[in-house]
């Protein structure tokens, strides 16, 4: 009988210390944010989605290079001289951007990128949120530049590179032609009468 009793005992002892964490918990307000429409309060110094301005981006390609993972793909083509492009800032840009890519599935988020960049156009969002089903929906795309005007930056470029080329041409064919250096005469050996 006495050990019965026992057997009783320890039964509701352990189920008294398995239960102590939930009573403790009964009486403290719940933790649980209700998430998506409560979003948790992230760190000042967080590193999320980066993000392009592309009116700033002169395409120098310094985060490129800085990138560890090498999932940053820039494409640029020559502006003309005639074109004037700006930053917001102010400073001159030589360059037309026409792909800025960036594969966020292989993004380790280590902020590399950002500190290279002359005109700190590449910078951290506070955006976490960007899961896809398929992978390839992960490369972003930053130009601003439609496909048409990409052509079209590409045709003139190599337009006014002809131009040039004839223009260059033209200048070295009617330049005279230099005149070529006379050899100095062979010394001759005089012979003297004796």
């Amino acid at each position: 009988m006495r050990e019965y009793f026992k057997n009783i005992w320890a039964a509701v002892f352990t189920v008294l210390v398995g239960m102590k964490v939930t009573f403790k918990h009964l009486f403290v307000p719940a933790v649980t944010i209700q998430y998506p429409d409560v979003k948790p309060k992230l760190p000042e110094r967080e590193r999320n989605r980066l993000y392009v301005n592309m009116d700033d981006c002169i395409g120098c390609d310094q985060c490129a290079r800085a990138c560890p993972l090498g999932i940053i793909n820039i494409e640029t083509v020559k502006a003309l001289p005639t074109e004037d492009l700006k930053t917001s800032q102010g400073r001159k840009k030589a360059l037309w951007v026409t792909n800025f890519t960036i594969d966020f599935a292989k993004c380790c988020y280590c902020q590399l990128c950002v500190f290279p960049c002359p005109t700190e156009c590449i910078y951290m969002t506070d955006v976490y949120e960007f899961s896809e089903y398929e992978r390839e929906n992960l490369i972003y795309n930053f130009s601003t530049l439609t496909p048409e005007e990409i052509e079209q930056k590409k045709t003139n470029l190599s337009l006014f590179e002809a131009e040039k080329a004839k223009e260059k041409a033209a200048k070295s064919a009617a330049a005279p032609a230099p005149a070529k250096p006379v050899p100095p005469a062979a010394p001759t050996e005089t012979k003297k009468e004796n």
